[in-house]
């Protein structure tokens, strides 16, 4: 996939620059540890012809979060951020597209408090991550970490290494994708997505505690609240999951993908008959600002 050509611009630390002509410091903390934040968001190509970002607040304000949980240096405005992406996605010609927000550590081979940090802004052109097929899903040899050894709520770079181990074990095996569980066994999450299950009429999804608690995850519940759907949060066996009616993920790269199965078991309940097809409809509509009235289940 290719992130950017030699017309491709970048934000960084204040200016409009080529994304060809940028560098990285090779001592900062952030490539050896892993001491950054990100976020990821998406912009969409309205109904009406507009270029809009989806919730762009929810996204700036969670990255200021995050960076303030790990304590890098942090003082940017929230709406100057917003229309900054929005002039560097009109710089670049793009609509649909993906941004990646990224706060990351000066030279710094100490373990020492920095008292400065960068920020960038990158966008590039990207399908669902996870794609548009019903996803074969394993249950990972990998958990997510003990929440109490990191700052769980944050969006973190670092975090992900996880998150590539667990699905590249599964694409080694043959699956399209991972499931992780927490320390104590119970479903957490993906690599990058939140997921939901489906039974007897209703969605259930992990509870806050061991997961990052996505912007898309709160738009399903949204959706479903505004429907008369119920959803449940709480603990729950992978078991539980593998007995459903049907699942999903979602999440702002790969928005709401379907699964096939999980552990080979072959969900019974057709995709286009579930809740999870139900809410897939509805947030795309919801992201390009499209009236859509979903269907009672």
């Amino acid at each position: 996939m290719t992130y950017y050509n030699e017309h491709t611009l970048i934000w960084r630390d204040g200016q409009f620059v080529k994304a060809a002509d940028t560098v990285t410091d090779l001592y900062s903390q952030s490539l050896h540890y892993g001491y950054a934040v990100f976020e990821g968001i998406r912009s969409y190509r309205t109904a009406g012809g507009e270029t809009r970002i989806f919730k762009p607040v929810a996204h700036f304000e969670r990255l200021r979060h995050s960076a303030r949980a790990l304590n890098l240096p942090y003082e940017h405005r929230t709406e100057d951020l917003i229309a900054t992406t929005y002039e560097l996605l009109e710089r670049n010609n793009l609509q649909d597209a993906y941004i990646r927000p990224i706060v990351y550590a000066p030279a710094n081979m100490t373990f020492n408090l920095n008292t400065r940090s960068h920020i960038a802004i990158e966008v590039w052109e990207m399908a669902p991550f996870l794609g548009e097929k019903l996803l074969r899903v394993m249950t990972s040899s990998f958990q997510r970490p003990n929440p109490r050894a990191f700052r769980i709520e944050a969006k973190a770079s670092g975090h992900y290494v996880n998150s590539i181990l667990a699905s590249q074990e599964a694409k080694a095996k043959g699956y399209d994708e991972a499931l992780l569980t927490d320390m104590h066994g119970f479903v957490a999450e993906g690599p990058g997505a939140n997921v939901f299950f489906e039974a007897e009429g209703r969605l259930f999804t992990p509870a806050a505690g061991h997961i990052l608690t996505g912007i898309t995850r709160a738009t399903v519940i949204e959706i479903c609240r505004e429907r008369g759907i119920p959803v449940e949060e709480g603990c729950f066996t992978v078991e539980e999951a593998r007995r459903a009616d049907a699942a999903f993920f979602c999440g702002t790269a790969a928005e709401v993908i379907g699964w096939q199965s999980l552990d080979d078991s072959v969900y019974r309940k057709p995709w286009e008959s579930t809740i999870g097809r139900l809410v897939q409809e509805a947030y795309k509509d919801r992201v390009i600002e499209k009236d859509h009235q979903l269907a009672t289940v």
